[in-house]
C-alpha cells in the first residue's frame, strides 16, 4: 500500500504532522539542510535530490524517502498532476504591470458567485504557483493565479504545470530586463502562455498594446478582447477622475452596458478593471456581478494607497514594486491628484532592468520634472541617473536630495510639505521603501483610521 500524505511543504519551518518535505536549493540556502527540523516537526516523508542523498544521516533511515534528480521540477510535476485531478477552472494572469491588481480584481468579482482559490501575495513563481495548485480542493470553482518570470522559459513551464482554461496578459512593458534583456524577448516570455495553452481555452487580449497583437501561431482559438477601443469586446466610456475618490467609467460588454465607481485611483486601474471583466466575462460570471465585484474592490496594501496625515498632506505608498510603466502611471496620477499643490516623489531603485537600468532610471527622473514634481528625494545606486534626467529637464538641482535612510528625509519634508501637498513613496520591492512609508506615518501621525485608508477620512 502505498504512502499517504497530507499535505506538501518547501518550509521546514511550516511543516505539519504527515506533510510530504520537498527541499528545494537556491544560491544562498539548500533545504536539505533542514531535513532534521522537518522530522522533529512530524515530516510524513521527503523527496530529496539524488545528490543529497548521501547527507542524509543514517537516522533518517526508517523514512520515506523518495530520490529524484531535480527536487524544484518534481514540485512542478507534482502540482501539474494535481491541477488534472480538478474540475476547477483556472485562469492565469501574467504581464509587466497590472497583474497582482487584476488577480485580486478577478477574484473579487469570481468570489461573489464561485468558491475560489487565488494566489495569494506574490506567489507567482515556480515556487509559488504549484503550492497554490497543491491547495485546490473539491470545492473550489475557479482558481485566480498570478505568473511572474525573470528568466526565459518560465511562463512555459508555468503554463504547463497550471494547464489554464482562461489566459490574460495584461501588458508588455520594460520589466525584469535584467534576465530577459529586451522588450521583445518580455514579449515573448509572456506570450508563451497562449502558446502553451490548449487551443479549447480563451485568451484575454489587450488590444490597446501593440505589442499583444497575436499571431496565429501564438493563438487560435477563441478570444476576448478588452481596451478603451470601441471594437473590444469589453470597453470603457464615459471616463472621469474623481480625485481622492478614485475613478469611474461606463463598463460596456456586448450589449450591457452600465457606470462603475471605484476607489482605487489612476487611469491604468480602469484598464485593470476591463482586463479583470473580459476574464471574468469568459469564467462564465454575469454582467451585475461584474459590476458588483468591481464596485466593491477595494485597492491592495502598498499599490496606490492614499493616506492623509495630520499636516494635512497626502501620502501615497505604491511601494509594492516599481518598473518604468508602472513609476510613469504613478506619476500621471499624482499630476492629477495634486491639482495646484506641490508634490513631492521618494523613490528607490527600479530594479532588474539590466543594461538599460541607467538609461529609464534617466527618463523617469525627466518625466518627474515634466510631470511637474515640486522635489524628488532619491535613495540608491542608480540615483545618480534619475537625478541627471531630471536636472535635463530643468528641475532646479536644489530640489534633489539623496538620502540613505528613513531618518534622513524627515526634517527635508516638514520644510517641504505644507496642507494639500502630496509624496509618492515608490521603488522595487528589494528596496523596502515602505518603511519610509512607515516612518513618515509615525512621525507626521494619520488622520483617521490607517486601515481604512482615504475612503475613512475624506467626506
Amino acid at each position: 500500500m502505498g504512502k499517504v500524505f497530507h499535505g506538501v511543504s518547501t518550509d521546514s519551518r511550516q511543516i505539519r504532522s504527515g506533510n510530504l518535505y520537498i527541499p528545494l536549493k537556491g544560491e544562498k540556502f539548500d533545504g536539505h539542510d533542514f531535513i532534521a527540523d522537518a522530522i522533529r516537526d512530524g515530516a510524513g516523508g521527503f523527496l530529496v535530490q539524488k545528490d543529497s542523498k548521501k547527507r542524509i544521516n543514517q537516522a533518517f533511515e526508517n523514512a520515506t524517502i523518495i530520490g529524484v534528480e531535480d527536487t524544484l521540477k518534481a514540485l512542478g510535476d507534482i502540482a501539474r498532476f494535481w491541477r488534472k485531478k480538478s474540475k476547477a477552472t483556472v485562469v492565469a494572469i501574467t504581464g509587466s504591470s497590472g497583474k497582482t491588481t487584476t488577480k485580486e480584481m478577478v477574484a473579487c468579482i469570481a468570489g461573489l458567485k464561485k468558491k475560489v482559490l487565488k494566489a495569494q501575495g506574490n506567489f507567482n513563481n515556480l515556487i509559488g504557483l504549484p503550492l497554490t495548485i497543491l491547495q485546490i480542493n473539491d470545492q473550489h470553482e475557479a482558481v485566480i493565479l498570478e505568473m511572474g518570470t525573470n528568466t526565459r522559459g518560465e511562463i512555459g513551464r508555468l503554463t504547463r504545470i497550471a494547464e489554464p482554461d482562461i489566459g490574460l496578459i495584461t501588458n508588455i512593458g520594460p520589466a525584469h530586463l535584467e534576465g530577459l534583456k529586451s522588450v521583445d524577448i518580455v514579449r515573448e516570455e509572456k506570450c508563451d502562455l497562449f502558446r502553451n495553452m490548449a487551443v479549447s481555452g480563451v485568451a484575454i487580449i489587450n488590444i490597446d498594446d501593440e505589442k499583444l497583437l497575436i499571431s496565429d501561431n501564438e493563438w487560435r482559438g477563441r478570444a476576448v478582447t478588452f481596451g478603451f477601443r470601441k471594437n473590444a469586446d469589453v470597453s470603457a466610456d464615459n471616463i472621469k477622475n474623481n480625485g481622492i475618490r478614485g475613478v469611474s467609467f461606463t463598463l460596456k460588454i456586448e450589449t450591457f452596458e452600465q457606470e462603475i465607481i471605484m476607489s482605487p485611483v489612476g487611469n491604468h486601474n480602469i484598464t485593470n478593471a476591463l482586463a479583470a471583466a473580459a476574464s471574468s466575462w469568459a469564467l462564465g460570471i454575469d454582467f451585475p456581478t461584474i459590476c458588483q465585484g468591481l464596485t466593491a474592490f477595494q485597492p491592495i496594501s502598498g499599490r496606490m494607497e492614499i493616506y492623509r496625515l495630520n499636516t494635512g498632506v497626502f501620502i501615497i505608498n505604491d511601494t509594492y514594486n516599481a518598473n518604468p510603466a508602472s513609476f510613469r502611471e504613478a506619476l500621471k496620477t499624482l499630476k492629477d491628484l495634486k491639482g495646484d499643490h506641490s508634490s513631492i516623489v521618494v523613490m528607490g531603485d527600479m530594479l532588474e532592468l539590466g543594461d538599460r537600468a541607467e538609461e529609464m532610471h534617466e527618463g523617469i527622473g525627466s518625466l518627474m520634472a515634466d510631470t511637474e514634481v515640486g522635489a524628488i528625494f532619491l535613495r540608491g545606486r542608480l540615483s545618480p541617473a534619475t537625478a541627471a534626467g531630471a536636472l535635463k529637464s530643468n528641475m532646479p538641482e536644489d530640489k534633489i536630495f539623496f538620502f540613505e535612510t528613513p531618518d534622513e528625509i524627515i526634517s527635508h519634508l516638514s520644510s517641504y510639505v505644507k496642507e494639500g501637498d502630496w509624496i509618492l513613496v515608490k521603488g522595487s520591492r528589494q528596496t523596502k521603501m515602505e518603511e519610509t512609508v512607515q516612518k513618515i506615518m509615525e512621525v507626521f501621525g494619520l488622520e483617521g483610521d490607517l486601515r481604512n485608508g482615504i475612503r475613512g477620512i475624506v467626506k
